[in-house]
């Protein structure tokens, strides 16, 4: 296991959760609806704990957190903007915005796990597993609240 790749695998997990809060942060200013602004208060509560676990991890290693985005945040924002922007805050476009964002979280977390798991302690790789579980019911969360307004 090499000390310096680990902390690039989990300095990726951190810059992917400050994407995550970036883009619910411009999802709650693109809605007006309270469950929407709730759900995604909640959301990016989980990239927050996400990301303090992440940076202990990081911090004990001797690496330096990561503050940052990742491009791939910024595409989203953006995108996320300009389809609010041509949808008249449609809350169908905004909640396809979201589950495309979880889908790159999700993709990276198991990038993570399946690509880098000879960098990871057993107790970084349990970490990142529960974050990844944590991830996912967001994901189902999103793709359940998009897909009841086709059915509704």
């Amino acid at each position: 296991m090499e000390k310096q790749k680990t902390i690039d695998v989990l300095n990726t997990l951190i810059t992917i959760n400050n994407d995550r809060i970036e883009g619910y942060e411009t999802a709650t200013k693109e809605t007006e609806e309270q469950d929407l602004k709730t759900l995604f208060a909640h959301l990016s509560a989980t990239s927050k704990k996400c990301i303090t676990e992440l940076k202990l991890e990081v911090t004990k290693l001797g690496g330096t957190p990561a503050e940052g985005t990742l491009a791939s945040g910024k595409f989203f924002r953006v995108w996320m903007d300009v389809k609010a922007a041509l949808t008249g805050k449609d809350r169908k476009a905004i909640l396809n915005s979201c589950e495309y964002g979880e889908d790159v979280a999700k993709y990276t977390y198991e990038k993570a796990l399946k690509n880098d798991a000879e960098n990871l302690s057993a107790e970084q790789e349990t970490m990142i597993k529960v974050q990844h579980s944590l991830l996912l019911a967001n994901h189902d969360k999103v793709k359940s609240m998009r897909d009841a307004l086709v059915t509704a």
